[in-house]
């Protein structure tokens, strides 16, 4: 895919000082270890998921079981990578209109951070707990979990013990407001019949 997209600008870093545990929607995208074509082809602008697709989609499908408050919206895995819209705490809200981005402004970009630069694992993480409360579960952590996960049943179906699958970063997107994430359902559910334009498409130079 092209500068033009509509896809929101990618960034290899998250946001400095913001808390990626509080309530909110995030689109997210993560890659495939070198950009390898692991999780199936296209074919007719469709994807077809071979058995490592079919294992990423399982592990996604589990988030919740293990984060009961995560709810996971719109998703599309592609060839070498996946996106995903995932979110929590929303409905929780009492804000009289439903919270569909982060609680809080997003932060100017720290001038000293160079694009992308990669940040350490912790830097997603908030400094501290409100007052005791139960830490809810950050981005980081979320992303974490589900690329150790499929990682691990697919280094298990095929045999391939400690065999990275994916990069070591991802990619966010905080959603702001309802037609924001409308954009991003519709970017999901075309993904696919734009691939030969797509970014990571492997014949096509890439920042990523």
């Amino acid at each position: 895919m092209n500068s033009k997209s509509n896809l929101p600008q990618r960034r290899a870093m998250r946001l400095r000082n913001y808390d990626y545990s509080q309530p909110g929607a995030y689109f997210v995208t993560i890659c495939v270890q070198h950009r390898k074509c692991l999780l199936g082809t296209i074919t007719d602008g469709k994807m077809r998921l071979n058995a490592i697709g079919q294992i990423v989609v399982e592990c996604w499908k589990h988030i919740p079981q293990h984060f009961p408050s995560v709810e996971l919206g719109d998703s599309v895995i592609m060839p070498n990578h996946f996106h995903g819209i995932i979110s929590w705490g929303i409905a929780e809200t009492r804000d009289p209109q439903p919270l569909v981005g982060a609680r809080s402004p997003r932060p100017p970009e720290d001038p000293n951070t160079r694009r992308g630069e990669v940040p350490s694992p912790a830097s997603d993480e908030p400094e501290n707990n409100r007052r005791g409360e139960v830490p809810s579960p950050s981005l980081g952590k979320i992303i974490a979990y589900f690329k150790y996960q499929s990682t691990k049943h697919i280094n298990q179906h095929y045999n391939t013990p400690r065999t990275r699958v994916w990069q070591r970063n991802y990619h966010d997107h905080i959603i702001r407001d309802e037609p924001d994430l409308q954009r991003l359902r519709q970017y999901i559910q075309d993904n696919p019949m734009k691939w030969e334009l797509d970014q990571l498409h492997p014949d096509n130079p890439s920042r990523w």
